[in-house]
Order: structure tokens, then C-alpha cells, then sequence
């Protein structure tokens, strides 16, 4: 079992729900990351997602697309990110899964991402746009390297589809909170329960619930019936509302730091 499903059990034993937190790699900087992953860790984070910015990020919203931009033309780069995963992991044993698209990785090459990626101590990895189907060009390689391949399920998602993606699924189950892009609209509750009911039925993997969760009281009564809770718009915000030292660290932490508090 990797550092991922280990977390899941650690946080069961004590009855508290994950709270996993997406932040863009190289905004504003890969160093400024690099701080903000360790900083977020402290205040409560227990998995981090880290972006790997990318030109078109059709999953995301404006927030986190105005990141990618701003990370891009920094110069951030795949083999940059997984350097700055090395470096955290000098520092840090929090989880880490990588969020991005498939471009990136198939142009730096299926079999030489996967095992840098696992060198520098990436525990999953989530492709947005690589459906089923088609992912096993990289999971050949990201399932040889131990590397768990977290899986999107969207209010859309019909009966046969779920069961063909719970097949293949590791680590936990990123449940899409509503239909749209990341950080454009709020979740109902409700609607969300349905979907856990019926995916519990089907897999004992740990169900991540994400897109649109920005406050405390969302993340408490998201975390209510789901194993954790995904934040990631609302941090990416602050960052890039305060550019400048420290402030956006700062407020990120503490930002995190209140939605953790909700979970307890």
C-alpha cells in the first residue's frame, strides 16, 4: 500500500476526513510552491494535488486557468515539477498526486514521465482528459512504477460507465461535485449523497469529493458523507490576489488551516 491509501487508514483509525488541497505548480514560482506545499502540510493539508500547468486546462475554471497562464509564462515545466515534488520530499512524506492533462506527458514520453515521476516521489497521478479507454498507454508504465491512478466520476456518469472505471480505479475516487468547470458554481448536497450511495456500492475504494467546495460549512457537510474533501480554486484565488512576499502563503495556510478545522 502507498503513502496515499496509508493516509485513507490513518485518518479512519481517528474518524477525521481527508482534506486534500490543489495548489499550481509555479504560481508564482516553483520556489514560492515549493512553500506553499510545506506550509499547507502544516495547516492541515493531508494530501496535496499538485497542477501541472498546461495551455488549455478544459477541466478548470477561470482561477485556476489564469494560474497556468501565469505558471507557464514563468517558465514552469513538467521536468520542473517533478523536480519541485523532489524537493518537497526532502522536507515532507505528504502525498502527492499530480493533476494535469495528457499533452504534457506524451510529449515528455509515457515511460520516462513514469519513472521520473516516481523517483522524485509522486504517490498518484490524475489525468483529466485520458478516459478509460485510452489510459493505458501511460497506467502500463504508472502501475510498474507503484504510481495510483485516480480516477474522475462526474454527476454524469452513467451505471456501466462507473462500474468500467471502478475496475481500474486506485487510491481513492475523485467524485466531480457538479457539472461544469472547477470553481464556477456551488454543490448540493444532496445530489452529491445519491452518488456516494450508489459508488459504495460498488467499490471500498476512499470516495474524494471536489470542484466548487470554497467554504468551511460546504467542506463540513460535503465531509459528512464522503471520505474527504477536495479544495482548490478557493487557495489557487488567494495566491494570485496576493503575488507579492508572502501574503498569498499566508492566506492560503490560513484558509486551509479553517476548512481542516471544519473536518474534526
Amino acid at each position: 500500500m502507498g503513502r496515499i491509501g496509508k493516509k485513507f487508514e490513518e485518518l479512519r483509525a481517528k474518524k477525521e476526513k481527508a482534506l486534500i488541497v490543489y495548489a499550481t505548480a509555479g504560481d508564482p514560482s516553483i520556489a514560492a510552491t515549493r512553500e506553499l506545499a510545506l506550509s499547507l502540510e502544516k495547516s492541515g493539508a493531508d494530501i496535496l494535488e499538485i497542477g501541472v500547468p498546461f495551455s488549455d486546462p478544459t477541466a478548470d475554471g477561470p482561477v485556476i486557468q489564469a494560474a497556468s497562464q501565469r505558471a507557464i509564462k514563468a517558465g514552469t515545466t513538467l521536468r520542473g515539477v517533478l523536480d519541485l515534488v523532489a524537493d518537497i520530499r526532502r522536507a515532507s512524506r505528504i502525498p502527492i498526486v499530480l493533476f494535469g492533462y495528457f499533452n504534457p506527458i506524451f510529449a515528455y514520453g509515457a515511460q520516462k514521465f513514469s519513472k521520473a515521476a516516481k523517483d522524485a516521489g509522486v504517490d498518484g497521478i490524475l489525468v483529466v482528459d485520458l478516459p478509460p479507454e485510452e489510459a493505458g498507454e501511460l497506467r502500463v508504465f504508472t502501475n510498474a512504477a507503484g504510481i495510483d491512478f485516480i480516477s474522475l466520476v462526474a454527476p454524469t456518469t452513467g451505471d456501466d460507465r462507473l462500474k468500467a472505471i471502478l475496475k481500474a480505479a486506485s487510491g481513492f475516487l475523485y467524485c466531480i461535485s457538479i457539472t461544469g468547470v472547477t470553481g464556477t458554481a456551488a454543490p448540493k448536497t444532496e445530489d452529491i449523497a445519491r452518488e456516494i450511495s450508489k459508488i459504495r456500492k460498488l467499490t471500498k475504494l476512499p470516495v474524494a469529493v471536489g470542484f466548487g467546495i470554497t467554504s468551511a460549512g460546504q467542506a463540513r457537510a460535503i465531509a459528512r458523507i464522503a471520505d474527504g474533501v477536495v479544495i482548490g480554486s478557493s487557495v489557487v484565488k488567494l495566491i494570485g490576489e496576493n503575488q507579492n512576499g508572502g501574503d498569498g502563503i499566508r492566506a492560503a495556510a490560513a484558509h486551509v488551516k479553517e476548512i481542516k478545522a471544519a473536518l474534526l
